[in-house]
């Protein structure tokens, strides 16, 4: 029987790539969105992947949504958290407002589902977490104070339930992309962007499917004895 594999934010980006790959590692993928109907249609359409939307960072939502997986297409045994927003700017520029949608979408939704699948996972005696962190969590970032703080929880948080997985057959790893070659990087000025890349000794940016291999990798039912890591995906430019 296949199993049920969750995606936060999995229909664009690099959520939309790793969802692809779990299918093709024969998950029955869900893939979550919350906003853009027209994006998440149109995969659905092109690849046959479940989406369901809901807000990740609001936990009733994510209670109601979970539920309604179960019911579907059964308990979810793979988890990937990849929800992620950004609100930019410094401290002095920055809001309460943009600290704590940030934080709740990017580090609150991480609490939110594991919360809500952890107690069938260990039921089951199995399941994969993989929490999406950033190479900014790790080395910080100018002018996002509220996302490298998200971004760094979510780094401590995979370390400490990891700790409680353990003995249950689920492990809890993090990946951490460096600039990945999507829309918002695109967005960035030319002259910004190639200074950027200037800095990755492998010379480029990195492609969504990079990480998506990494996760594929990380939720394999082999992969029982690596949990509590961060793999770091992000052509040398941070090595931590």
């Amino acid at each position: 029987m296949s199993r049920v594999a969750l995606v936060t934010g999995g229909t664009r980006g690099i959520g939309a790539e790793i969802s692809r790959h779990l299918k093709a590692a024969g998950r029955i993928v869900v893939a979550s969105y919350a906003g853009n109907d027209e994006a998440a249609k149109a995969f659905a359409e092109e690849t046959g992947i479940l989406v369901k939307k809901f807000d990740a960072g609001d936990f009733e939502a994510c209670k109601t949504a979970v539920a309604e997986i179960h019911a579907e297409v059964g308990p979810i045994e793979i988890l990937v958290n990849n929800a992620g927003i950004t609100r930019d700017g410094t401290l002095a520029k920055m809001t309460r407002e943009w600290w704590d949608a940030v934080i709740d979408t990017n580090l609150g939704s991480c609490f939110n589902l594991c919360k809500l699948t952890f107690e069938d996972m260990r039921a089951a005696k199995f399941g994969r977490i993989v929490n999406i962190g950033s190479i900014n969590g790790q080395a910080g970032q100018y002018g996002q104070v509220n996302y490298a703080a998200a971004k760094s929880g979510i780094h401590g948080f995979t370390k400490a339930l990891a700790q409680e997985g353990a003995r249950f057959g689920i492990t809890v790893n993090a990946i951490a992309p460096g600039y990945v070659d999507t829309d918002m990087v695109r967005a960035v000025p030319p002259d910004v962007l190639q200074k950027i890349i200037a800095k990755i000794p492998m010379g480029r940016l990195g492609h969504a499917d990079d990480i998506a291999r990494g996760v594929a990798f990380l939720t394999a039912d082999e992969g029982d004895f690596i949990t509590g890591s961060t793999l770091s995906i992000n052509g040398g430019q941070h090595m931590y």
